[in-house]
Parts: structure tokens; C-alpha cells; sequence
């Protein structure tokens, strides 16, 4: 007669056992409880985001203060841009200042070539006989130059340039030059 109760207290404490930690599961499974990581740093530091190097902006730095109307109207034009395997120039369009459509296409180049280590600080567009003269200023930050740039960098940036200025048939450019601060940039 032992056996049989001690039996069927087993069999008992099994049964509520389980009955209790399925209870315990449903009720964890409708409301979960946050999971945590263990620290194991002495002294906690917050974190900080990591400091991004400002990129400069990149403006015209012409001297011509009436190019400088702000009228408000914009324009719209085909920028050129190199795709990831820098093979062809992919047309883009894009919104700029009617005042100065010319400047702010190339602008909007130059920004998107911005890398960490490479920043184009300014430039000049000089247009005459149909042949445009960009001068390039890279910025003193810059830690390379545009001779140490890839050749897929060089063609994202020179390539872009060229084919954005000749394509916009409104300019009249037949050909365009590169120089950096005046002396030709021979790639």
C-alpha cells in the first residue's frame, strides 16, 4: 500500500510540475521580458558616435558676384553618373538654379565623388569657343590628390564632368579641359 501512494504522490508532483511550467511558458510567451547582454566592462563608458570628418562644401569660388542672382527659378538637367562598375554614365536628372544651372550641375558631381579621404573643395567653369575650362581646388583635408585617384575614381569624376557638360546642348560645350589651380591635369 506504500508504493502505491508514494506512487501516486510521484505521479501527483509530476503532473503539477509540468502543469505549472507550461503555465509559466504560455505567460513568458505572451509577454516577453527584454533580453540582456552581460557588460563586462568595469567601467562603463557611454558610448559615442564616431566623429565624421566634415566634408567641405563644395562651391564655385568664382569672383563674379552678378552670376550670383538668386532668382528662385530652377531648371532641370541631365547630370551623368557612373554606375558601380564605373563601365558607363547613367543619365540622371536633376532640379537645379536656373541663375546658374551650369555651376550647381557640376557642383552636385563633385559632392556625390566626396569619399573620407578625397574632397573637392571648389571649382571654376570657365566657357569659351565652346570649349569649358574646369579648374578644380581639392580640399586641403584631403589626404589624395586626383593623380592617386583609381581609374574607376578618375572616371567617375572626370567622365561625369565631361559628358554632363557636353550633353546639355543649351550650354554649346564641344569639349572640356581639366586643370587644378591653373596647370593641366594630365591623367
Amino acid at each position: 500500500m506504500y508504493n502505491y501512494k508514494q506512487a501516486i504522490l510521484s505521479l501527483f508532483l509530476v503532473v503539477s510540475c509540468t502543469v505549472i511550467s507550461s503555465c509559466d511558458a504560455n505567460n513568458t510567451a505572451n509577454n516577453p521580458t527584454p533580453e540582456t547582454t552581460p557588460n563586462n566592462n568595469i567601467n562603463p563608458i557611454p558610448e559615442k558616435e564616431p566623429e565624421k570628418s566634415p566634408i567641405p562644401r563644395i562651391e564655385p569660388y568664382s569672383t563674379n558676384s552678378d552670376s550670383k542672382a538668386i532668382s528662385g527659378k530652377t531648371t532641370n538637367v541631365t547630370l551623368y553618373i557612373s554606375d558601380d562598375q564605373c563601365q558607363e554614365l547613367i543619365p540622371k536628372k536633376a532640379e537645379v538654379s536656373a541663375a546658374e544651372p551650369m555651376n550647381e550641375a557640376i557642383g552636385k558631381i563633385f559632392k556625390e565623388q566626396n569619399t573620407a579621404d578625397f574632397s573637392v573643395s571648389g571649382y571654376r567653369i570657365n566657357v569659351k569657343n565652346g570649349i569649358a575650362i574646369v579648374d578644380i581646388r581639392v580640399s586641403a583635408e584631403s589626404k589624395r590628390q586626383l593623380l592617386s585617384l583609381s581609374s574607376c575614381e578618375q572616371f567617375a569624376l572626370f567622365s561625369s564632368v565631361r559628358k554632363t557638360l557636353i550633353s546639355n546642348s543649351e550650354w554649346k560645350i564641344k569639349d572640356v579641359r581639366f586643370t587644378e589651380r591653373g596647370e593641366d591635369i594630365v591623367l
